[in-house]
C-alpha cells in the first residue's frame, strides 16, 4: 500500500521535473491517488507512470496531469469542461483549484465509479456525464477552460465554440502516439492562438 513517503517522493519528483505551479502540487497532493487506481495497482499509484483502469483506459501519469493543469492557468472562479473522466483523478485534482468542474465521460462503468470516488472524498463541484466528449457540455457552456485527456487530430470544433473569449483548452493533437503534442489554445476576441 502506498504511504505518506509515497506521496511526498511524488510531489518532490514533479518539483524537478519542472513543475513550479504551487497550488497544483497542493492539489495533488490533496488527492489521495491510490483511490483512482484499480487496488491491484495501489502500490504502484504515486510513481509517475500511466496505470490501466477498467473498460481499457488508463489513469495519466501524475506529470502529465500536473503538466496539463498548470498549463491551463487557473483561477479559483474557473468553470471548466474535462473531456474524458476516466478514474476521475484529474477532476479531483481540478475541484481543489476552480469554482466547477463538469466532465464527460463515454463509459458509464467508469462514470458511476468516478461519481463514487467524489462522494467518497467529500468533492462536492464536480459534475458528471455519460455522452461523446467530442460535443462537450452545451447546456453549461461556455467555460473558463477546458481540458481534453484523448487525442484528436485536430481541436473538436464544437469545444472551441464552447470557450469563452479569454479562455483556454488544453489538448493533445496528433494522429499516433509518436507524433501526438499538447496544445494550449487560447480564444481571443481576434480568434484563436
Amino acid at each position: 500500500m502506498a504511504s505518506a513517503q509515497d506521496q511526498i517522493g511524488l510531489i518532490m519528483q514533479l518539483r524537478r521535473r519542472g513543475i513550479r505551479d504551487n497550488n497544483v502540487l497542493r492539489a495533488i497532493e490533496r488527492v489521495p491517488r491510490e483511490l483512482f487506481v484499480d487496488e491491484a495497482f495501489a502500490d504502484h499509484a504515486y510513481q509517475d507512470i500511466a496505470l490501466p483502469i477498467d473498460c481499457g483506459q488508463t489513469i495519466s501519469q501524475p506529470y502529465v496531469v500536473a503538466f496539463m493543469t498548470e498549463k491551463l492557468d487557473l483561477d479559483e472562479r474557473h468553470k471548466i469542461l474535462e473531456i474524458g473522466t476516466g478514474s476521475g483523478y484529474q477532476a479531483a485534482v481540478l475541484s481543489h483549484l476552480c469554482r466547477r468542474v463538469y466532465t464527460v465521460e463515454r463509459w458509464r462503468e467508469l462514470q458511476k465509479a468516478a461519481e463514487r470516488r467524489f462522494a467518497k472524498l467529500g468533492i462536492t463541484n464536480v459534475t458528471t456525464i455519460i455522452g461523446d466528449g467530442w460535443l462537450g457540455w452545451p447546456p453549461q457552456a461556455p467555460f473558463d477552460r477546458i481540458i481534453v485527456t484523448a487525442a484528436a487530430r485536430e481541436a473538436p470544433p464544437a469545444l472551441i465554440e464552447q470557450l469563452k473569449v479569454g479562455a483556454r483548452m488544453i489538448t493533445p493533437l496528433g494522429e499516433t502516439r509518436d507524433t501526438q503534442m499538447l496544445v494550449a489554445i487560447d480564444k481571443t476576441e481576434a480568434g484563436l492562438t
